[in-house]
């Protein structure tokens, strides 16, 4: 049997008790930081399949590492599972909006689908009697851009030959992406009570420090380059309006397709803050949350993997499933023409810029890492959104965490069967460095 039949038949022999694994984390949708059923769901599933488990990595709760075998080369699957606040559902068939978080980002099906491309992995090794080591990494809070970060600092991935993983998307191909470096922030501004009627001279508004902080964020926006993104909302506004605010505070992401202008606008955006705060007698202080470099792709591994992608049947979408999307696309104003799924989209020559970024980026520039995009979900579905929560949680992507599983299998036998293309990515991430 060839290696892509053998990997075909094993995500297809075990596609029940993957499809079960993600449902199961669909059902229990628990924010960054809180996923306790969710990495055990997915860490179970990994112990039945044969691997040791590892918990409290990097100091996080819900991390784990699950590895096999021995040797070299090691390949580490990048796992995620964390949901997203404000995005529960009912049922996917009714759409019906309730409290609490949903996986609005598919990550029940990116974690799957990673446990089981390890899961093909190992069975393939197995039989060929290939020497290597098989890791899938739980990684909790990437929503919040700080698990692999953290797991990063700590040194978690330092030993990798390469990274794989993925993201649902709402379309087929290699990520030969730029996602973004971002640099996100508190601003908190202290000033001093009074009130604001009686005493309004004994005042120092954090409020007005807070505001007129935005305004020269906002004057600063026509002096970066055209691909720096400041956005910011209020997160601490209380009191009525009679008594002179004496705490106000921000959040801010602020973004470009290259650390070192994220770095540059970052430091901007803090003197906007100093002087608000010099200008209303207030005092702040900058807190920042987590930070990440923008994505490095490796060529090698890109044309690798896109090869793989090559030899995989894109699913086939059943009646019923089209109807869902044409009714998704309606109700959510979709732009899609009609056309909910395609198959393989080509390899780009170049890399893509994203507005979006992950903390993936960071692993990124330790080890040579790959990332590749399925249609979890109809075209023109946004992330972060209820109509992707709809499609993720039932077959629509299902059946395109199987294929992608089947994909980054297939990619890592190549990696495990000539080891001279993890020596051209070694040289090509050394080289870009």
């Amino acid at each position: 049997m060839d290696t892509r039949k053998q990997i075909t038949t094993w995500v297809d022999t075990n596609r029940e008790d993957l499809i079960e694994t993600a449902n199961e984390i669909f059902k229990h949708p628990e924010i960054s930081l809180e996923e306790k059923v969710s990495s055990k769901i997915l860490a179970d599933y990994l112990e039945k399949q044969g691997f040791t488990v590892t918990w409290g990595i990097a100091g996080f709760e819900t991390a784990f590492v699950a590895e096999w075998g021995y040797g070299k080369p090691v390949l580490g699957f990048l796992a995620e599972y964390d949901a997203l606040p404000g995005l529960g559902q009912e049922t996917c068939s009714t759409r019906k909006a309730i409290e609490g978080p949903g996986h609005g980002c598919g990550h029940n099906l990116l974690g799957t689908a990673c446990a089981g491309a390890a899961g093909a992995l190992k069975s393939w090794m197995e039989t060929e009697e290939k020497e290597g080591t098989i890791r899938v990494y739980g990684c909790p809070a990437e929503e919040i851009v700080i698990g692999k970060i953290r797991m990063n600092e700590a040194g978690v991935f330092d030993d990798l030959s390469a990274a794989i993983t993925w993201h649902p998307f709402d379309r087929n191909r290699v990520s030969y992406d730029i996602w973004q470096a971002q640099d996100i922030k508190n601003y908190k501004f202290y000033g001093k009570a009074a009130h604001a009627s009686k005493h309004p001279e004994m005042g120092r508004s954090a409020l007005d420090a807070a505001e007129l902080m935005n305004v020269g964020v906002n004057y600063l926006r026509e002096h970066v380059a055209d691909d720096v993104r400041m956005h910011y909302t209020y997160t601490n506004t209380d009191g009525p309006a009679n008594i002179v605010p004496p705490y106000a505070s921000t959040n801010y992401f602020i973004r470009s397709a290259k650390w070192e202008r994220t770095k540059d606008a970052s430091e901007r955006v803090d003197n906007c803050a100093k002087g608000a705060a010099l200008m209303t007698g207030t005092r702040v202080e900058i807190e920042r949350v987590t930070k990440n470099k923008e994505m490095k792709v490796n060529r090698v591994l890109a044309e690798t993997f896109y090869h793989a992608m090559e030899q995989i049947d894109t699913p086939e979408y059943t009646d019923e499933e089209i109807l869902f999307a044409k009714e998704i696309s309606e109700e959510a104003g979709l732009e899609n023409d009609g056309v909910y799924f395609t198959g393989l989209e080509p390899l780009e020559e170049k890399p893509v810029i994203l507005s979006i970024g992950t903390d993936v980026s960071d692993v990124s520039h330790t080890v040579p890492t790959v990332m590749l995009s399925a249609a979890a979900m109809c075209k023109g579905t946004p992330l972060h959104h209820w109509a992707a929560t709809a499609q993720v949680g039932m077959s629509i992507g299902e059946k395109a965490m199987l294929y992608v599983a089947e994909c980054m299998a297939l990619g890592a036998t190549e990696l495990v069967k000539q080891p001279e293309l993890l020596k051209k990515a070694w040289e090509l991430h050394d080289k870009t460095k």
